[in-house]
């Protein structure tokens, strides 16, 4: 049974395609992670007066929206941003795929007191595109992708799984 490409696995996989393919097989290592307990603290804790976590089609969950077409993403981190910029990106992208336009991303930082804008352009959506169908391609293999060293091993919640 196919499923949506959502966000967190766009996310997941600039992060680690391995990861992804744990995420997308519904094998759940995050309950009990600390880095992904001080996640949920934070979000319930910062912009408590904006309407949050708004999810569309059940395949994008964005944390907030604020007036002027600005669409917010909250992360605890910049240590990632790369896969935090893809992740605004899709989002974008699926909401131009929708007919929505004139919008723009930012990614928030409230623990650093930092922001980055984000904008969605012709090469992104080409690009998008590819790795939608590369996610596809992984997610629908017998077994995970080869493991990858990265600095962040030690710190993700799947680090068990992989190392032990």
């Amino acid at each position: 049974m196919k499923k949506e490409i959502t966000g967190v696995m766009v996310y997941y996989y600039a992060v680690c395609k391995r990861k992804l393919w744990y995420f997308y097989n519904e094998i759940q290592m995050e309950q009990g992670n600390e880095n992904v307990e001080i996640g949920k603290v934070l979000d319930e804790e910062t912009y408590k007066r904006d309407k949050k976590h708004i999810n569309i089609d059940n395949i994008i969950n964005i944390d907030f929206i604020r007036s002027k077409g600005i669409l917010h993403e909250v992360k605890k981190s910049n240590k990632i941003e790369e896969a935090s910029i893809l992740q605004v990106k899709y989002y974008l992208y699926f909401l131009h795929k929708k007919g929505v336009t004139n919008i723009k991303g930012k990614i928030d930082y409230p623990l650093l007191k930092q922001s980055v804008d984000i904008e969605l352009n012709e090469e992104d959506i080409v690009n998008i595109e590819q790795i939608l169908n590369n996610i596809n391609e992984i997610v629908y293999k017998t077994i995970p992708p080869k493991l990858e060293k990265k600095r962040i091993c030690k710190s993700c919640a799947y680090y068990d799984l992989c190392f032990i």
